[in-house]
C-alpha cells in the first residue's frame, strides 16, 4: 500500500477546475507533503492507500478555502461605529481611528481574523499599519496571508468635504521603509504561507513621485501593488483638483495599470474605466457589503469581468461592513448586481463562488498555490456541513442545490473544518492553534476606553450617528 499524510473522504467535492465548479463525487482526495496529490475512486482508496490521518466527512461537501482578498483588521476594534452615514471615511471612522492605539488595534485584529477563519476563509488579504504582529498571529493560526503594509503621506486627521489632503513626504518615506522591512522579515515565511505586498492607500493619499518609487520596488521584489483605486467620489475630487484628470486616467498615464496592480473597489469608476483597468491586466477586489453600506454603490465588477479581468471578493473593514464573512460577500455581490441590472441571471451563485476561490486567487496572483483543489496545489480546503437547516434538503438531480444554498442561505456556522497546507487549523468549529476565549476576553475592556477618547470629536462633527444617539435611535 502507498503511504500518504491524509485521505479525505466526502460525498461531494467542488474543485473549481475548468470554467465551472469542478464537481466530483465517488472519489477521495489524497494529501501529502502539504499538497494535493490526487483524487482516486472512493471504493478503492482503502485498498491502495493508508494515511496518518483519515477525514471521514460523510455529511459534508469539500470546497477550496475561501479567499478574503481585502481586509483592514486594524480597524476591527471599531466594529459597527461608522455605518449609515455620509462622508464615511472622515466623519464616520476617522474620529475613532484618531484615538486608537496599536495595542487596541491589534487586539481587535485578532478577533476579526478568528471570525474570518471560522467563516471559511483560509487566505487573508490583510492591509494596515501593524502588520508585523498580524503576520505573526496569522502564522500562529496556521492560515495563509497575502499582506500589505499601509503606505501613505497624507496626514492623519479629519478633512472636511472639498478640503485637499496635506502631504507629508517624510511620513510617506517612513511608511515605505516599514513596508520594505515587513517584506524582508515575512515574505515567503511561515512555510511560504505569508506573502507581502506593497500597499499605497490610494493615488490621492501619496504623491505621484512616491507612488512611482513604490511601483519600482514592487517590480524589483516581484510582488504586487495592493491599492484602493477610484475609491469613491472623494478620491476623484482630490485627483481632478490636483492633476486635472480622473484617477484611472492618471494611473494609466503613469503606467501603473499593469499585472502588478491589485485594484481595490473602483467605486467611482465608470464601466469604461473599469474595462480599461482590466484590459491592462490588473486584478480587481470588490467589497460589495462594505461599499454598499458606506457609499450606497454597486461597484463595476461585472464590467471588469466582461472586459476579461479577474475579480476577487473582500470584506474590507468592520466599522462599516461589520463582518468578515465571505459567504456574506458572495450573496451580496449576487443580489446587488441582479438589482443593479434588473436581471436575475446576472451574477449566478457559481460565479460568486469562483470569485471567492479560483477567480479570486487569479486576481491577487495566488492561483499557483491555492483557489482550487488540483494535484500539485497546496491543500487549502474547507468542509461544509450539509446536515444543518440552512443547507437542507440536498438535491443532486436533476440539478444540484449545494452551491446556491451555500451562497444564498449559509451564514458561516456551516463551516466545520478548515485545512491549510494539509494541516487542520479548525476542527468542529474550534481553532486548533488559537485560544479564542482569551482573545475575546482581551477585547472586552477597550470599548469604554476608546469611546471616551473619541467622544469629543465624534459629537463636535455631529454626524449622522451622533444625531442618532441624541434621538435614542441607537
Amino acid at each position: 500500500m502507498k503511504k500518504v499524510d491524509m485521505i479525505v473522504k466526502c460525498p461531494f467535492f467542488y474543485t473549481m477546475e475548468g470554467d465551472g465548479v469542478g464537481f466530483k463525487q465517488n472519489v477521495a482526495m489524497l494529501v501529502d507533503g502539504g499538497k494535493i496529490l490526487d483524487f482516486v475512486e472512493a471504493d478503492i482508496v482503502d485498498t491502495e492507500y493508508k494515511a496518518d490521518e483519515v477525514l471521514n466527512m460523510e455529511n459534508h461537501a469539500i470546497f477550496p478555502g475561501f479567499i478574503d482578498a481585502h481586509m483592514h483588521t486594524f480597524d476591527d476594534i471599531l466594529r459597527g461605529l461608522a455605518q449609515d452615514t455620509n462622508n464615511w471615511m472622515m466623519y464616520g471612522v476617522q474620529p475613532f481611528e484618531n484615538v486608537t492605539t496599536e495595542e487596541e488595534q491589534f487586539i481587535g485584529s485578532k478577533v476579526g481574523i478568528i471570525e474570518a477563519i471560522k467563516a471559511g476563509t483560509t487566505t487573508l488579504g490583510d492591509y494596515g499599519r501593524i502588520m508585523d504582529k498580524t503576520c505573526a498571529f496569522i502564522d500562529k493560526a496556521g492560515a495563509r496571508g497575502n499582506i500589505a503594509q499601509l503606505v501613505r503621506s497624507a496626514r492623519f486627521r479629519v478633512y472636511n468635504p472639498g478640503e485637499l489632503y496635506e502631504f507629508d513626504d517624510e511620513a510617506g518615506e517612513v511608511s515605505i521603509k516599514a513596508n520594505l522591512e515587513l517584506f524582508e522579515k515575512w515574505h515567503g515565511k511561515a512555510g511560504g504561507r505569508i506573502r507581502i505586498l506593497f500597499g499605497p492607500q490610494g493615488v490621492d493619499f501619496i504623491s505621484p513621485e512616491q507612488l512611482l518609487k513604490v511601483q519600482k520596488i514592487v517590480k524589483e521584489k516581484k510582488t504586487k501593488l495592493h491599492m484602493h483605486v477610484q475609491q469613491g467620489d472623494r478620491e476623484t475630487y482630490q485627483i481632478v483638483k490636483r492633476y486635472g484628470k480622473r484617477p484611472t486616467a492618471l494611473l494609466e498615464e503613469m503606467d501603473l495599470l499593469d499585472k502588478n496592480l491589485i485594484a481595490v473597489h473602483l467605486t467611482d469608476c465608470t464601466d469604461e474605466e473599469a474595462a480599461v483597468i482590466a484590459k491592462h491586466g490588473a486584478g480587481m477586489i470588490v467589497n460589495p457589503a462594505s461599499i454598499g453600506i458606506i457609499d450606497g454603490i454597486v461597484c463595476p465588477s461585472v464590467a471588469f469581468q466582461e472586459a476579461g479581468g479577474n475579480c476577487a471578493l473582500g470584506s474590507d473593514q468592520l466599522p462599516g461592513n461589520n463582518c468578515h464573512n465571505i459567504i456574506h460577500e458572495m450573496k451580496n455581490v449576487c443580489l446587488f448586481n441582479k438589482i443593479k441590472y434588473q436581471n436575475p441571471e446576472i451574477m449566478p451563485a457559481w460565479r460568486a463562488l469562483r470569485m471567492a476561490t479560483i477567480e479570486g486567487a487569479k486576481a491577487i496572483g495566488m492561483d499557483d498555490i491555492t483557489g482550487s483543489l488540483e494535484a500539485g496545489k497546496q491543500a487549502d480546503f474547507i468542509a461544509i456541513r450539509l446536515d444543518v437547516p440552512s443547507m437542507m434538503p440536498v438535491y443532486t438531480y436533476p440539478m444540484r442545490n449545494i452551491v446556491p444554498n451555500l451562497v444564498y442561505s449559509a451564514r458561516g456556522h456551516e463551516i466545520d473544518l478548515s485545512v491549510v497546507d494539509g494541516k487542520i487549523i479548525m476542527k468542529g468549529r474550534k481553532l486548533v492553534n488559537i485560544d479564542e476565549e482569551e482573545c475575546l476576553e482581551e477585547v472586552r475592556k477597550y470599548p469604554d476606553i476608546i469611546g471616551q477618547k473619541a467622544s469629543r470629536e465624534f459629537f463636535e462633527i455631529h454626524g449622522t450617528n451622533a444625531i442618532f444617539m441624541e434621538e435614542d435611535k441607537l
